[in-house]
């Protein structure tokens, strides 16, 4: 008889643990650029386009302020991040790299690389994972059962603009997971550690 609250079928499990073991691997190849892994995801928004509002960080991010304002705030005091009002609207604050910032990209397009070495898995089927829970993450986010419509270009797209070694989307964007997404498939039991990248 199947028990459905084995531990080995939960999604949620599985999208935890993996998520905990892969942002693991990121903490040494970010070190030397001297970002923590959410702020590689803000440097990530911003390296797409730049000044952004602050809102719009955080809506691609999946991010409330009052986490985001705290990276902003870091990466502004490490120099590579600028936060200024906006001239229309004073209510607005708007972020732009410093020269430092952009600068600092040239040595981050060699993260996606060592990631995909370090995971040992095919560039193709990290990217079908990829694919696979951004559409887990649109069903979570605009679902009759949330209520919540924060869905947004950049998290529930398919990234199509390369593979992930060329641009460093082999997950989604709220965090990079590599899991199974069917509550059938058995993940293997194994210890994780539990802390996050922090700020």
């Amino acid at each position: 008889m199947i028990d459905p609250l084995e531990l080995d079928r939960q999604v949620c499990f599985a999208l935890a643990a993996a998520s905990r073991s892969v942002i693991a691997l990121y903490r040494p190849v970010l070190e030397p650029l001297g970002l923590t892994h959410p702020q590689y995801l803000v440097m990530l928004a911003l390296w797409e386009r730049s000044p952004r509002r602050v809102s719009h960080i955080g809506d691609a991010l999946f991010l409330e302020p009052a986490t985001l304002s705290p990276l902003l705030k870091r990466l502004e005091a490490a120099g590579l991040v600028t936060r200024t009002r906006n001239t229309d609207d004073e209510r607005v604050l708007d972020v732009e790299l410093t020269d430092a910032g952009r600068a600092l990209r040239a040595k981050a397009l060699a993260v996606p690389g060592r990631i995909v070495a370090r995971l040992g898995m095919p560039v193709s089927r990290l990217e079908a994972i990829r694919d696979e829970l951004t559409g887990l993450i649109a069903a979570a986010s605009t679902g009759p059962a949330t209520g919540i419509q924060r869905a947004s270009r950049s998290t529930v797209a398919p990234n199509t603009r390369g593979s992930a070694a060329a641009t460093g989307t082999i997950a989604p964007r709220r965090g990079e997971v590599a899991a199974a997404t069917r509550p059938e498939v058995s993940t293997r039991k194994s210890r994780v550690d539990d802390d996050q990248a922090r700020s």
